[in-house]
């Protein structure tokens, strides 16, 4: 059974299942959501729980079977904690796990938690994720984009009994908090709670929230590339200027820059080859956000556009390896910067509204 996480309240309101398996990559949300079940479980009785962290090829599986048809001595319930950090179990654990959901069946002795990062696809359709989806209910958390970054904000602070002044000043202020912490939600949380340290219930204003909410954004370079093709040309300034000031690799970054140009280009070339657009952006494996903003920008990038833009890709990449290059900047960064804007400015005509991309 596959759950929302804005439903694990109502679903643990209604009664406990006998397993649930969390996978995601964001800590915050997937610890609030472990807590969340281990509370509703040590309020049905389940007071003893044991914790298993799969270390590698040599982790014991068969302490985990053990554990999940043991009986505590001085408790009728237990939580049997199952984490997974590398999320691949191998054949055994693989095995292991669809006993382990067997076993969990029809019995109210033990339940089980298991934790897991984000998974691809091909893992989701492994056997062992199978059984576990099938006997158990399963939470995808993801992490909170930019776009969703706002309301998030606004939805934590009305918890605490805060809002943001109404109108233009209470967006202004939604956007600046969303600015300081984009891509640090453990820090965003901490921001929060700080506000109601500081202040009481009630409004709060763009002066307050500027006084006090620290920068601790953290910027992911892949989200570098969506900020691009979104025309988000001040976003992509501040992520450029936070990965060089945390010490990014400009390969690293020019290698996220140059992956768009290419894939843009052999989508505009699949188009003049007569393969329709749906069909070249699953062959290029381009999925998710980043299909709906190739869909947007491929109509403002000719095909003259495209070849420009990798032949300045090229050139960056030279300078990023020290090389040296008429009329491009000598510093990596800048160039970085100028080949960034290249590519955001005709990314930027498009103007139809795209749910997931915020403007800049």
């Amino acid at each position: 059974m596959q759950l929302a996480p804005d439903q694990l309240a109502a679903h643990l309101a209604r009664g406990l299942g006998s397993l649930y398996v969390l996978y995601g990559d964001e800590p915050l949300l997937m610890q609030e959501a472990a807590d969340a079940i281990r509370q509703a479980a040590r309020a049905q009785g389940y007071t003893e729980r044991s914790v298993h962290t799969v270390s590698g090829a040599s982790f014991d599986w068969s302490a985990v079977l053990a554990a999940s048809g043991a009986m505590s001595l001085f408790a009728d319930r237990q939580i049997l904690e199952l984490r997974m950090p590398g999320g691949k179990p191998g054949k055994d654990g693989g095995q292991a796990l669809v006993q382990l959901s067997q076993s969990l069946q029809g019995q109210d002795a033990t339940l089980g938690l298991v934790l897991l990062p984000a998974l691809d696809k091909a893992t989701r359709a492994a056997a062992w994720f199978t059984a576990l989806q099938a006997g158990g209910v399963c939470l995808q958390i993801e992490s909170i984009d930019r776009a969703g970054l706002p309301r998030w904000i606004a939805q934590r602070l009305a918890l605490q009994g805060q809002r943001m002044a109404a109108g233009e000043s209470g967006q202004q202020a939604l956007t600046f908090f969303a600015d300081r912490v984009e891509g640090n939600l453990l820090a965003a949380h901490q921001e929060i709670q700080k506000l109601a340290l500081l202040y009481p219930a009630g409004e709060l204003s763009l002066q307050q929230v500027e006084s006090a909410v620290l920068n601790v954004a953290r910027y992911d370079v892949f989200k570098l590339s969506e900020a691009v093709l979104a025309g988000q040309a001040l976003r992509v300034q501040r992520m450029l200027d936070g990965l060089r000031a945390e010490g990014e690799s400009q390969v690293l970054v020019h290698w996220a820059l140059a992956e768009e140009i290419r894939n843009l280009k052999r989508v505009k070339d699949a188009i003049a080859d007569g393969r329709p657009l749906p069909l070249a952006l699953r062959e290029n494996r381009v999925w998710g956000l980043k299909e709906r903003l190739f869909e947007r920008v491929l109509p403002h990038l000719p095909a003259g556009t495209l070849a420009h833009l990798l032949d300045a890709a090229h050139k960056v990449d030279g300078i990023c390896k020290g090389l040296r290059h008429p009329d491009w900047p000598s510093d990596s960064w800048q160039a970085l910067h100028r080949l960034a804007m290249q590519l955001c400015e005709p990314c930027a005509a498009g103007t139809r509204p795209l749910r997931g991309a915020r403007p800049a």
